[in-house]
């Protein structure tokens, strides 16, 4: 099958496949779909909640997680959109292990180089108020997780150097970021653009983006730290509820209404041609 013939509700996208898995291992009755460019998702049901979900794994970097994401929510339709996944810590108190929501997400490649030196043009999507609203509810009875509100930074760059260039660099420039990562911004501004879109970055923290990073990945702590961000993302969406008078039909399309020589389509779905006839009277 080719397309979905149900609505899937919320959008759940993971870059890499342990990630994806720990996503995977709350979601029941799983059906894989197959957009036509070849895209996959996996649509199911999570455990005592009302959602359908579609699970995507996207692969690294922003740009791409910008292009499928967009293709996605053409396709799917979602009522919510979020990426789900491990990232490196920028604070002393954000642990490995720990939790962080995204307030906002931030662009940190924008700006313009000049003689005097590179000038920032800060670009930040903020995160849905909706979703870090039952974010912070849902934490507050998750005694295992230690959740953190705040700023995450999206570059195209795996930190494992605390005293990099690139390290100052956001420390100065975005200095309230909690965690840095790669895909966030393309997701959140896919969705953005994609209109009334309720969207949200939560990442588990793996390492501390430092010269350490090789030691924490090898003791297990992106599988732990996903696991974390799954259970986080399940517990929002048992918190978050869908809209009320939203069904896993297809829309019906309205009734085409006639004046004269015109027919109005406005608010119709169609899946073939449509063929009119045009007024013969002279």
């Amino acid at each position: 099958m080719t397309m979905p013939d149900i609505q899937p509700t919320v959008l759940v996208l993971t870059a890499l496949p342990l990630e994806y898995a720990a996503i995977r291992a709350h979601v029941e009755e799983r059906e894989e779909r197959v957009h036509r460019d070849g895209t996959r998702v996996e649509v199911g049901r999570l455990t005592s909640a009302s959602w359908h979900v579609a699970l995507a794994e996207l692969g690294m970097g922003a740009e791409r997680a910008g292009v499928l994401t967009t293709q996605l929510i053409n396709w799917l339709r979602p009522e919510a959109v979020l990426f789900v996944g491990v990232a490196g810590s920028l604070k002393d108190d954000v642990g490995i292990g720990d939790v962080v929501v995204g307030t906002q997400v931030y662009e940190i490649h924008g700006g313009k180089q000049t003689p005097e030196g590179f000038l920032v043009r800060p670009k930040a999507l903020p995160g849905s108020h909706a979703l870090e609203q039952a974010a912070r509810s849902a934490v507050r009875d998750m005694p295992g997780v230690r959740a953190h509100f705040m700023p995450i930074a999206t570059g195209d760059v795996v930190l494992a150097d605390a005293e990099s260039e690139i390290a100052r660099f956001v420390r100065r420039n975005y200095n309230d970021a909690g965690a840095i990562e790669m895909e966030g911004s393309g997701a959140l501004r896919a969705a953005h653009l994609s209109g009334q879109l309720n969207a949200l970055v939560i990442r588990g923290i793996s390492d501390r983006a430092d010269a350490k990073k090789h030691r924490a990945d090898a003791s297990g702590s992106q599988q732990r730290a996903a696991k974390q961000a799954a259970a986080v993302t399940v517990a929002v969406l048992h918190k978050h509820r869908p809209r009320e008078g939203c069904s896993d039909s297809e829309e019906v399309p309205q009734e085409a209404t006639y004046g004269g020589d015109h027919i109005d389509f406005r608010g119709g779905t169609f899946h073939g041609p449509v063929t009119g006839k045009g007024d013969r009277r002279r």
